[in-house]
């Protein structure tokens, strides 16, 4: 699998939730922060092997209680060392017919109060869950622990289809460096503790469990990288953004889909229905489109497995 160690800038397009928070629109290709060389790079796979000294590990704002167990390597998919910065993946072998459908379930204080205030917004689009099991379909669903509390029946859901794996998207979708789309961003002495609190609730559901994690806005740079590398997990931005938040039309996320993917691509897509409303609708066209090139949707684990 392709491992970086970068944060992802990206173009996109910004809306105001609740006329406050600015939230992710489009996400754009990747590159590399200024100053960022956190490792030898081999040929094709790249994996970061820092050692992670006591006098880069983060202020942890949690009892030992409450954060989650590191999992021994290999238990989970995604596990890795708790010694070393953990590696971040765009994609997997660009081998065989696999590709990972990932959905990112969005949840902020912001969305959460627009809820509470009697709107009917609904953050859970059930359309792309139900056309998924329809058809049979795997995919790898980001949470952020206050979006499974606002939704524990479809959580429950998720976590119950064999054919879904569940990961972490953070607690409350807190950016985690600087400048990251208008995004609130989260206290460094607490970025530990916000994603141990995540897997733990999301690890209470059960079902296709996993050590895989991914940053609002894939926005990382090595102080984040180094905070979060205590719990033993591999961070996965993904190689075909469709820039689904906010789009007022399907074509053109099935168009940055089709037009980018490859064996081995990770798809980042959302769930989020108010603001990704056209992903439903842009969802069948996609797996055509897929069917077309001779692609097959597989679980994110099994995309990035180098066996």
């Amino acid at each position: 699998m392709s491992v970086k160690t970068s944060r992802v800038p990206l173009v996109a397009t910004l809306a105001a939730v609740a006329g406050a928070l600015t939230l992710l629109a489009v996400l754009n290709p990747l590159r590399q922060p200024d100053g960022a060389d956190l490792g030898p790079q081999s040929s094709g796979a790249r994996f970061v092997e820092t050692e992670v000294g006591a006098g880069d590990r983060p202020e942890v704002s949690a009892t030992p209680s409450s954060m989650s167990p590191t999992p021994p390597a290999g238990t989970l998919p995604g596990a890795t060392r708790t010694d070393a910065l953990p590696p971040v993946v765009d994609h997997g072998p660009r081998r065989g017919n696999k590709v990972a459908l990932t959905f990112d379930a969005d949840m902020t204080d912001a969305m959460r109060r627009q809820m509470r205030g009697g709107a009917g917004t609904s953050y859970a689009n059930l359309k792309i869950i139900d056309r998924l099991e329809r058809d049979g379909v795997p995919a790898t669903f980001f949470l952020t622990g206050m979006w499974v509390e606002q939704y524990p029946d479809v959580t429950r859901r998720l976590a119950a289809n064999p054919r879904f794996e569940l990961a972490n998207h953070t607690y409350g979708h807190h950016a985690f460096t600087a400048d990251c789309y208008g995004l609130p961003r989260i206290a460094p002495r607490k970025m530990t503790a916000d994603v141990a609190r995540t897997f733990d609730l999301v690890s209470a559901y059960g079902g296709r469990q996993t050590r895989y994690f991914r940053f609002p806005g894939l926005c990382h740079d090595r102080a984040a990288l180094t905070a979060l590398a205590p719990l033993g997990l591999t961070v996965v931005d993904g190689d075909v953004v469709s820039g689904d938040p906010f789009a007022t039309a399907w074509q053109p996320i099935v168009r940055a889909v089709l037009d980018q993917v490859r064996p081995g691509s990770v798809i980042v897509l959302h769930v989020t229905e108010a603001n990704a409303p056209m992903t439903d609708e842009a969802l069948p066209h996609i797996l055509a489109g897929l069917a077309e090139r001779g692609l097959e949707p597989a679980l994110l684990s099994e995309v990035l497995a180098t066996g």
